[in-house]
């Protein structure tokens, strides 16, 4: 999805050292073949605050943040890194090569009509190794940044794929982003897709990052599977409401406006438990 444009449904006072002391600290073995390493987690409960559509000052009370690939860290806090993994931005097609992105049997596109954006074809190893390189190096800049984990989007994509993907496809890619994030040193985010919470491990996935579990009564699933090392985004008043009853004194949770506005627009909402 692209930075300042509406979200999908189906995503300082510390110091930097403070923030990592504060997160937990596990031992994450890939079953791809990845060596383990030690990752930082987001600290459980900590003040969120999803700011993918474009950074500015966190308010008071946030640990947490996410932001775009193409913006910076905020200081002192856990950051989050957000990349467009499963589906390409628009007005990127460009910079991918013709035989990355999925066509149908008639030879178009498949593209994700919500978003106006182009699936991958990651339905072999040497595409998913291909495409992967290109993420992979998205990776690289968000620890060069400073960064200390990943959110890699559109893990559901082959619900929209007309039956061309399918979940193997896509536990087999997120799997290469994994090894690659832990060797950078950053944890590396689920980002919604409930359907394929048993298989996180084998996907080296480390905690998540879940849009409108209130609305969809998935926090209790999410929340279980990563012990409660969970960022949960709502959108709409009745959901914040249900995540914050059943769920606000153990998740990160934040209401925001769809089209996760910057603070100095009108159309800017947030709130917490």
């Amino acid at each position: 999805m692209p930075a300042n444009h509406a979200v999908r449904r189906r995503w300082a006072a510390a110091s930097v050292a403070a923030a990592a002391a504060v997160a937990a600290v596990v031992a994450i073995s890939v079953s791809n073949g990845a060596s383990a390493s030690e990752v930082a987690l987001p600290p459980v409960h900590g003040g969120f605050d999803y700011q993918i559509g474009g950074a500015y000052t966190p308010p008071k009370g946030v640990d947490i943040v996410s932001r775009d690939r193409k913006d910076s860290p905020a200081d002192g806090l856990y950051n989050i890194c957000y990349v467009n993994a499963f589906q390409v931005q628009p007005g990127e097609r460009d910079q991918w090569p013709d035989d990355l992105l999925l066509r149908d049997a008639n030879g178009d596109l498949v593209i994700d009509e919500d978003w106006n954006e182009p699936l991958l074809d990651i339905r072999t190893a040497k595409k998913r190794e291909r495409v992967a390189d290109k993420v992979n190096g998205w990776i690289d800049g968000c620890a060069d940044k400073g960064f200390d984990a990943v959110e890699p989007d559109n893990y559901d994509s082959y619900e929209r794929s007309q039956k061309l993907l399918t979940t193997t496809h896509a536990k087999e890619f997120i799997a290469l982003l994994s090894k690659h994030a832990h060797a950078q040193g950053l944890a590396i985010a689920q980002k919604n897709t409930a359907a394929l919470l048993p298989d996180r491990k084998a996907a080296g996935l480390d905690f998540a990052v879940v849009e409108e579990c209130g609305e969809y009564d998935e926090c209790e699933q999410f929340a279980k599977a990563y012990d409660d090392h969970v960022v949960a985004v709502e959108y709409g008043e009745k959901g914040f409401a249900k995540a914050c009853d059943g769920w606000g004194d153990r998740l990160s949770v934040v209401l925001r406006d769809r089209d996760v506005s910057t603070d100095d627009s009108e159309d800017y909402v947030r709130e917490t438990c």
